[in-house]
């Protein structure tokens, strides 16, 4: 496919995807949608406890479930789909069936009431495997439409769209549900969750139509005509990979550092908002505002990861970035205003772009090159963030369970990325580019 390398064209629409998807993590994932569940997940005298397929469960509890079971179903489901897409030459169809299921899911949320929970709880679900699934898919493509010099820019450039999108959306839907007037909406409408049930919808059809874009212009599926043998070919096509990468030293030593610096990242992406509530009480306002912040500030920070894995080399860059990240914990450690809480934001915002668009990229250069199989490696990379959430989270969880205190979790974290930071020692900067 180098006939359609650095086309200028191409490179766009590979970023739309980022555009089309990203509102999916902020509007529902970061900040409407768990609002919107907490005040609508309830029983009928408003309690936390509710039914859900028979069982009497906490809202809270149930909310974290589905997260974890989302995640855990992408751990499994990943590395087979992948290996069926490499093999029958189908990675863009998988891709589309991934996104639109994310993008139904959520314009379901529009029918989101206290009386079709459980309904509403496997769309969320759904919504978040369909997110996961596209993205690996989406990721693969890297490869295909630029050369190995212009992964870093790209892969940043992609976040940065990814991050305008989302952030236009969710000030266009938090002015619709603060003021609904200027939208022919009343208070009323915003009062009874009216207008946030609207902004689901603008997720779901934001997402598809954008998606459209990297539909068009990306590389044509070269498919293969439908064999049950898919499914056995698809598993061989896995363990082929799986064989491969068992010979490749530093594809195993970033992925095991990935794994230990992404679960404290990803830990504190999603429990951030959870710290400032809880111990800090900022209100939903200041939440919201820090929420904006962080994805603001992300923009410039994939292009500062850029700038510097072109000047020292990305594991370099990686490192810097880590070591930044590591400050994050023990600050919030010591915090103990919302000012202070705010700075923090800052600094998580400068370096969440730039360490997930340069983990991207450099797991693209470590792919041998020429390879087919781009979607089943891509599918590890994706296996170990998914496991890096989960179990960040679980442990993040259980020594608040275990010590009543969330700033002794916060630890946790610190700890996380001084070890990423001593893995990634193991790996050589200039051994990405030679």
């Amino acid at each position: 496919m180098d006939f359609i390398k650095n086309q200028k064209k191409v490179i766009r629409a590979w970023c739309m995807y980022d555009w089309a998807n990203s509102v999916h993590n902020l509007v529902i994932t970061s900040v409407i949608f768990p609002i919107y569940f907490h005040a609508t997940a309830v029983n009928a005298d408003g309690g936390d406890v509710i039914n859900f397929l028979g069982f009497e469960i906490n809202n809270d509890v149930l909310y974290s479930y589905t997260l974890s079971l989302a995640t855990l179903s992408l751990v499994i489901l990943s590395p087979i789909l992948t290996g069926i897409a490499d093999y029958s030459g189908r990675r863009k169809f998988f891709m589309k069936f991934f996104c639109y299921l994310g993008a139904a899911s959520c314009m379901y949320f529009f029918f989101f009431t206290k009386d079709n929970i459980t309904a509403a709880v496997i769309a969320f679900g759904l919504s978040l495997v369909g997110w996961g699934g596209s993205v690996v898919f989406y990721n693969s493509f890297l490869p295909d439409i630029v050369t190995e010099d212009r992964f870093d820019k790209t892969s940043a450039t992609g976040f940065a769209y990814g991050y305008i999108g989302s952030v236009l959306l969710l000030i266009t839907n938090l002015a619709m549900i603060m003021k609904p007037e200027l939208f022919g909406l009343t208070q009323a409408d915003s009062d009874s969750g009216f207008t946030s049930r609207i902004a689901f919808i603008t997720v779901g059809i934001w997402w598809a139509l954008f998606a459209q874009i990297p539909f068009y212009y990306l590389p044509k599926d070269q498919s293969k005509p439908f064999k049950m043998q898919w499914i056995k070919k698809g598993f061989l096509e896995l363990k082929k990979v799986y064989t491969e990468m068992r010979t490749k030293k530093l594809i195993k030593r970033f992925l095991a550092a990935l794994f230990v610096y992404d679960m404290g990242v990803m830990t504190v992406i999603y429990v951030a908002a959870l710290f400032a509530d809880k111990e800090l009480k900022i209100p939903t306002e200041g939440l919201i505002i820090t929420i904006l912040l962080i994805q603001l500030v992300a923009i410039p920070g994939s292009y500062f990861a850029s700038f510097l894995s072109k000047k020292y080399g990305n594991t370099i860059a990686l490192r810097v970035i880590v070591a930044i990240w590591a400050t994050v914990p023990l600050a919030a450690y010591l915090c103990t205003t919302a000012e202070q809480f705010y700075v923090i934001a800052s600094v998580v915002g400068l370096v969440m772009g730039g360490v997930q668009s340069l983990s991207r990229s450099t797991y693209a250069k470590l792919i041998p090159e020429g390879t087919k199989d781009v979607a089943s490696y891509f599918s590890l990379y994706d296996v170990v963030e998914r496991s890096a959430t989960a179990i960040g989270t679980f442990f993040f969880g259980f020594i608040i369970q275990q010590t009543g205190d969330m700033r002794n979790s916060v630890l946790l974290i610190l700890v996380l990325f001084v070890i990423g930071f001593l893995l990634l020692m193991r790996i050589p900067s200039k051994h990405i580019y030679d």
